[in-house]
């Protein structure tokens, strides 16, 4: 019991600094210039979700993933989701329907994009990032094309990444954008 409690507290600590890594990353002022992904609440919460679910989805590798790990980033994004959507003023009533949505988008959203990383389906990927990101904007096609491109860099670097090195991980993730 002691020895869980202990264990919770360390992960806590790491995925504390992993998630504000993800955030960090995620408002990169390049993707929303370089990859015109909308300056928007939608877009900001798109990006920080298409990030957690590139480092959820290395936790959660066979072999040498932490799982226990990836859950508990997981939570740490959705209380970070219900925190915002109070403080946006949502009402109390509304909060666990929004909450709801939020859930589907994010499975929905790491089942279509880790298909694409595993089967490095760059076309598939920019398809998913351009019906999600980019609202299934045709204009935004090559904006997607260029996004997926780095989300494939992206997930093989935290691929090729040890737990201990993710798990230290601070400021941003791996790869920095660039286009």
């Amino acid at each position: 019991m002691i020895l869980q409690l202990l264990r919770r507290r360390r992960t806590s600590g790491t995925v504390d600094r992993l998630y504000g890594a993800v955030m960090a990353t995620s408002r990169d002022p390049a993707y929303y210039t370089d990859f015109a992904v909308a300056d928007t609440v939608e877009g900001r919460f798109d990006l920080l979700m298409l990030h957690v679910v590139l480092v959820v989805r290395r936790l959660q590798r066979e072999g040498d993933g932490d799982k226990a790990m990836a859950q508990t980033l997981t939570e740490a994004f959705f209380a970070d989701m219900d925190r915002t959507i109070r403080e946006m003023g949502i009402g109390d009533l509304s909060v666990p329907k929004r909450m709801k949505k939020i859930s589907q988008a994010f499975f929905g959203r790491y089942t279509v994009y880790d298909q694409a990383i595993n089967a490095k389906d760059r076309e598939g990927l920019a398809e998913a990032l351009q019906r999600n990101i980019y609202d299934a904007l045709d204009e935004r096609a090559e904006a997607a094309q260029r996004l997926a491109g780095h989300v494939l860099k992206q997930a093989k670097a935290l691929d090729d990444m040890t737990i201990p090195d993710l798990s230290a991980l601070s400021g941003s993730l791996p790869v920095k954008v660039s286009v």
